[in-house]
């Protein structure tokens, strides 16, 4: 039997975020911190959209599965990442390595797709606002939505089976601080040519086929915008476009970076800052995009957070 058909260990090894002992602590106490607050935004998020009425739309919708997304998205890696910097031990069993991957991937899939959903939303509202309620009907933000879900989970168990179908016999230390496709592939001491080929064709096809339809609805938008007469309904239009555009920037620019390149042009100090950027970050902006820039989000935080203060109540 070939000995490059046999995964010889059990376990990797992942790269710790610093090689100095004396910052493992102060970065514990700064990821616990981003992590804490991206809980909680998002978590402030969920409630105001299910407390308030006037929240009770599609935008609103997509918009508490995007905060979803951003519980769970990093909830998948910095538990771990912890526990790790407690322990100064940088193992994860092999098993644990492939569910990191698998639902890393499924998650971030399903957001390319969310973001493209919600940009058609807003393309809908934005240029048929006499139709909206009649074609973004419950039953299509539900099919919509499952949609995305189902089809981000899909391709990340494509991704997943064909990574560990490579065999692992040079070396067990993945270069990134968690699991993930690019840095575990370039363990395979077999032909990876496969595996890189999804990344690059899947990967890249997913995302520019959701880009188009993102940027072809917002090329409608602004075209629709900038026809209104008003000054006001003009800003009040860009307004609810405005958040959406800014994440839509933030995901696709550091998941581009993260995914769509050969292994060739992976540099291990830029990948991990990219997706500390990407995986972190990202979803801990999120809610402050959303809830800084749209006074109906606001007013529900504010009811929230004091429901019986009628200075608050007066601030809305």
């Amino acid at each position: 039997m070939d000995v490059y058909n046999l995964t010889t260990f059990t376990e990797f090894v992942l790269i710790g975020l610093s090689d100095l002992p004396e910052v493992r602590y102060p970065l514990f106490m700064v990821l616990a911190t981003i992590y804490q607050i991206t809980l909680l935004g998002n978590i402030a998020i969920l409630l105001a959209i299910a407390t308030e009425k006037k929240l009770h739309t599609p935008m609103y919708y997509f918009l508490a599965n995007l905060s979803l997304l951003d519980i769970f998205c990093p909830s998948t890696i910095v538990p771990k990442i912890l526990r790790n910097l407690l322990t100064k031990k940088q193992n994860i069993s092999f098993l644990g390595c492939a569910l990191q991957i698998y639902f890393l991937v499924a998650l971030q899939g399903t957001e390319v797709f969310l973001l493209s959903v919600m940009a058609y939303d807003r393309y809908v509202a934005i240029c048929f606002p006499l139709r909206y309620t009649l074609i973004m009907t419950k039953k299509l933000c539900v099919q919509l939505t499952a949609g995305t879900w189902t089809s981000g989970f899909l391709n990340s168990l494509l991704h997943t089976v064909f990574t560990f179908r490579l065999s692992f016999c040079k070396s067990n230390r993945v270069n990134q601080y968690y699991c993930d496709v690019p840095p575990v592939v370039a363990l395979s001491c077999s032909s990876i040519y496969v595996a890189e080929m999804l990344v690059l064709v899947i990967g890249g096809f997913l995302a520019t086929s959701t880009f188009f339809i993102t940027g072809t609805s917002y090329f409608y938008i602004i075209s629709t915008i900038l026809k209104i007469r008003s000054v006001e309904g003009k800003r009040k239009a860009f307004s609810t476009c405005a958040s959406h555009l800014l994440v839509v920037g933030l995901f696709y620019g550091t998941t581009l970076f993260t995914y769509v390149r050969p292994s060739s042009h992976h540099s291990p100090a830029k990948d991990r800052f990219i997706s500390m950027l990407n995986v972190v970050i990202t979803p801990m902006l999120n809610p402050m995009i959303y809830s800084l820039r749209n006074t109906e989000v606001k007013g529900a935080l504010k009811m929230i957070l004091c429901p019986k203060t009628k200075a608050c109540l007066e601030e809305t």
